[in-house]
């Protein structure tokens, strides 16, 4: 548009010809402002966004103090509104309700009398129905406002003034917090312990070079009204140092045993600051009804007067524990609390580290300290320099009275007074204004005692404005005085425990299993209670079913928490959780190995060993110790096999034509005993064998006769009574003889004989060591299963010819077995659903 068109078109003068990119830019940037510092934001002086500030000091000025009656909070709100705040009812009336919670701020400032909502999140009654007065601990935020301490301003019509910030004897800011969302940014600053942040200020104070670690040794972390516990330190010092950070915070939940039909309980009583309880209980409810949580039984909130009690019942077989993590990980019994110390300073959003808000805080106050001991001084100077008028009047009563009576108006007389005596203007003025029998009832004494005391009052005023160290020590004394009389215990506990990613692990319940791998490769676990034992010679239960031409091959008995290493013929081993292995019943084939294991088709498992600890110094002096067919054996150290990947490792060099018999873990202090097929078996000290890496391929264990090989291998405790060798053939039969009964040889030998292998007996399957502790576990090649107690096998000499274990099916013969310990309580219950745990 030229020139001229736009005097054409600006014929009143009222119309400008501006850039709209401009004009949007500036009009957009003055409403963000507007929001940030007038709405959305607290300032960091005194921790108050404007309408809580209109608020408290509407409701001083309306004589609301905690000594007083209440009032309508309808009165509160309409007085703000018409005069300090021209918004919305309703959004004045939220943040009356909000600064009246107890489970909103740490120190509520306003004592409130009614319905003012909960934290299941209850809406407030209206507030015609609600009253109000102001909490003690807000008067000390409103303390000496009326001596000039802080600036006055405008309200939003000019027709009265209003306070741009308020004293703040208490640290606000960091006590009570604050949260807000402005234009392109947002605040949330958590609440804390008010003993501990007037603790942390006076060290600000007297050490103003304190570090963040210092400080957080004072002032723990945030302290949430509702309590719960914060789980590690390192979010907390992220805020403390930068101003922003992550803290996470957990339920307080205990775990009750012997509750209604036996069954566990988890008792939440403390839930994490601003959730919302009954959508926490709807958000229980939908997992199980979702059956994302099967294990749960009830859910019953008993909370009252007393406090909060939420009562999740877990089913009779359910893992409370587990069910506990599941709630972690899937509701708000474990949030983050995202903090944002976004706060004004200087007409500015600034994000500060928590020194810097302390630091903000005292410079407020030595402002407030310092306006309002300039305030006293000069009103005791006043006071002083009329007491100087009085005393003069005292010692000249009677011309006084004589000048007044003789003139003839009260201006004249206060003249008369000022020519005479040489007083002021204000002097004079006192004088008059005293009745005459005032005047002859002056007692000089009393009013040079008093100028006495105000003397020495300007003279200390004068000091603490002299002396900035005062000044800093008359905050400190009102921060004593805080901690003193307003001071709490901390309600949020703070573990030291960093809270990481809820694992896998920890949604599994532990439990005992047995894990079956067929010799085609198929494995599954099943619970270990699923077997009955039986008595010696009984049939048995079927442990898995198979193809015809398939068998069961490997089975162990262990922990859903354990590592699972898994070592294959051709002497690789490869990692995994039990856990990770499908679960399957009696019934069911297992799913293949070779989906779960990164395996080749030419290997297959051969030995399997649990482990719950690799770190040396929680599982001690251990090695995992490797038998050949062939007859070499090797220990290695077990945290060569900490970090496994998916394709495996080399556990063992292997000649050709040799494969991986068995493995064991061992602790340096044992004897080894190697049996084989034809019925030999050698004892020797481990200490024989040196440790060695992973790729060697092993010394000499046994010396094999012709078309003999290895069959298994055990270990027990040096020159001590131990178990018994429990020697298994194919046929069904077995025995048990002591292990004392094998001599010590050098590792090498030829060894002796352990159980003859006659037609009657077959060849020998493997060798246990047992005690009357356990029961043994043997599986079929037909997928039979049959618990024995092996108290029930007498102990016998080497040369013996043994005694039926188990009757076989036709055709059917033993494949593997496997000791487990007998549960405590198992004569009790009849022998049903014991809960034994592995002995590898």
């Amino acid at each position: 548009m030229s020139e001229k068109e736009n005097q054409s078109v600006d014929l009143f003068g009222n119309i400008k010809s501006r850039d709209i990119g401009e004009e949007m830019k500036r009009s957009y940037i003055d409403y963000a402002m507007s929001v940030i510092v007038g709405r959305a934001l607290p300032d960091v002086r005194d921790g108050l966004k404007p309408i809580h500030r209109r608020l408290l000091y509407g409701m001083n000025e309306m004589g609301l103090k905690y000594n007083k009656s209440f009032k309508k909070s309808a009165r509160v709100v309409g007085d703000v509104m018409g005069k300090y705040h021209p918004h919305g009812d309703s959004a004045i009336y939220d943040s009356l309700v909000r600064l009246a919670q107890d489970f909103s701020l740490r120190d509520t400032l306003v004592d409130g009398q009614g319905n003012f909502g909960s934290v299941d999140g209850d809406m407030a009654a209206a507030m015609r129905y609600t009253e109000v007065r102001l909490e003690r601990i807000a008067d000390e935020m409103l303390n000496d406002i009326d001596k000039n301490t802080v600036k006055f301003m405008d309200n939003y019509d000019g027709s009265m003034q209003e306070p741009s910030v308020l004293p703040a004897k208490m640290p606000n800011l960091l006590v009570n917090g604050s949260s807000g969302i402005a234009v392109g940014m947002a605040t949330n600053i958590p609440t804390h312990n008010l003993s501990e942040v007037c603790d942390a200020v006076i060290e600000v104070i007297k050490n103003p070079g304190v570090t963040t670690k210092e400080l957080m040794n004072i002032i723990k972390g945030p302290d949430f009204p509702t309590g719960a516990i914060i789980c590690g330190r390192k979010g907390i010092f992220d805020y403390f140092e930068t101003g922003k950070g992550s803290v996470k915070v957990q339920a307080r939940a205990e775990i009750e045993e012997g509750g209604r039909g036996g069954r566990s309980a988890i008792v939440v009583t403390e839930i994490p600051y601003q959730v919302n309880k009954t959508n926490l209980i709807e958000a229980i409810a939908g997992l199980v009804k979702d059956k994302k949580v099967t294990d749960i039984a009830d859910i019953r909130d008993e909370s009252d007067r007393r406090g909060m009690r939420l009562v999740i019942e877990v089913k009779r077989d359910g893992d409370a524990r587990v069910v506990l993590n599941h709630l972690y990980k899937h509701t708000q019994l474990q949030t983050s609390f995202s903090v944002n110390m976004l706060a004004i300073v200087d007409g500015r959003p600034r994000i500060l580290p928590i020194k810097e808000v302390m630091k903000c805080y005292v410079k407020h106050r030595k402002e407030v300290v310092t306006a309002r001991t300039r305030f006293d001084l000069n009103k005791a100077q006043k006071r002083e320099h009329i007491l100087q008028g009085l005393l003069i009047a005292i010692a000249n009563l009677d011309k006084v009275i004589k000048i007044i009576r003789e003139a003839q108006d009260p201006t004249e007389a206060k003249f008369a007074l000022i020519r005479e005596f040489a007083l002021s203007e204000p002097q004079s003025q006192a004088i008059l204004d005293m009745r005459l029998h005032q005047l002859t009832q002056l007692s000089s004494a009393s009013i040079e005692k008093e100028q006495k005391e105000l003397l020495a009052l300007i003279a200390e005023l004068k000091g603490i404005l002299e002396d900035p160290q005062k000044v800093l020590a008359i905050i400190v004394d009102e921060l004593k005085g805080l901690k003193k009389d307003y001071g709490t215990e901390r309600k949020t506990e703070i573990s030291n425990t960093e809270l990481s990613d809820m694992t896998m692990e920890d949604l599994i319940e532990e439990e005992d299993v047995v894990i079956t791998l067929s010799n085609d490769g198929y494995a599954k676990r099943i619970p270990l209670d699923t077997y009955r034992t039986q008595n010696r010679g009984g049939k048995g239960v079927i442990g898995g079913k198979t193809k015809e031409e398939d068998f069961i091959e490997h089975l162990f008995v262990t922990s859903t928490h354990a590592t699972i290493l898994m070592f294959t013929t051709r002497g690789r081993v490869f990692s995994l959780r039990a856990y990770e292995i499908p679960e399957g019943n009696r019934l069911s084939k297992g799913k293949a190995i070779v989906n779960l294991l990164q395996i080749s088709n030419e290997e297959k498992i051969t030995s399997a060993v649990a482990i719950e600890d690799f770190d040396p110094k929680n599982s001690g002096e251990t090695y995992l110790t490797m038998c050949t067919r062939f007859g070499l054996i090797k220990r290695v150290e077990l945290g060569d096999f900490a970090n496994i990947r998916k394709s495996g490792i080399i556990a063992i060099g292997l000649e050709d034509g040799d494969v991986l018999t068995s493995v064991q873990m061992t602790h340096g202090k044992s004897d080894l005993i190697i049996a084989t097929r034809d019925g030999k078996a050698i004892r020797f000290d481990e200490e024989q064998i040196r440790a060695m890496g992973r790729q060697a391929k092993g010394v000499r264990g046994i010396r094999l006769g012709k078309d003999d090989i290895v069959v298994g291998m055990e270990h027990a405790l040096k020159d001590a009574p131990g178990p018994d060798v429990l020697s298994v053939c194919e046929n069904g039969y077995g025995k048990r003889t002591e292990f004392t009964e094998y001599r010590k040889q050098n590792r090498g030998g030829s060894g002796t004989i352990t159980i003859k292998t006659t037609e009657r007996n077959g060849k020998v399957v493997g060798i246990k060591l047992v005690d009357e502790s356990k029961d043994l576990m043997v599986i079929t090649e037909n997928g039979m299963a049959v618990r024995i107690r092996c108290e029930e096998i007498r102990s016998v000499g080497r040369n013996a010819q043994g005694v039926r274990l188990v009757k076989l099916a036709e055709s059917d013969k033993i494949a593997r077995i496997a000791p487990v310990i007998k549960d405590n309580d198992e004569e009790a219950c009849g022998g049903e659903e014991a809960v034994p745990k592995e002995l590898i």
